[in-house]
């Protein structure tokens, strides 16, 4: 596991004549991770959620093409 990271950056300002420090923290790789498992959860499960949706439209108006095109696809969704 990365550990937490501080990163210093110095700038030289020209008008003040001062040496300013500006700080920049990077965010843990731990934070990260849960962040973007989080994220990838909430998309399949609205993306699921509207094939199902999409197909449930087509089975009441029986479309069979977008029945059959869309069934395709929510085939990925259950693996």
């Amino acid at each position: 596991m990365k550990k937490q990271v501080t990163s210093y950056v110095l700038i030289k300002y020209q008008f003040p004549k001062r040496v300013a420090i500006k700080a920049k923290r990077e965010i843990p790789y731990e934070i990260k991770l849960a962040a973007r498992l989080v994220l990838d959860e909430l998309v399949f499960k609205w993306n699921k959620n509207t094939l199902e949706k999409k197909i449930n439209k087509a089975i009441d108006e029986e479309d069979y093409q977008a029945f059959d095109k869309l069934s395709k696809e929510y085939t990925k969704y259950l693996k």
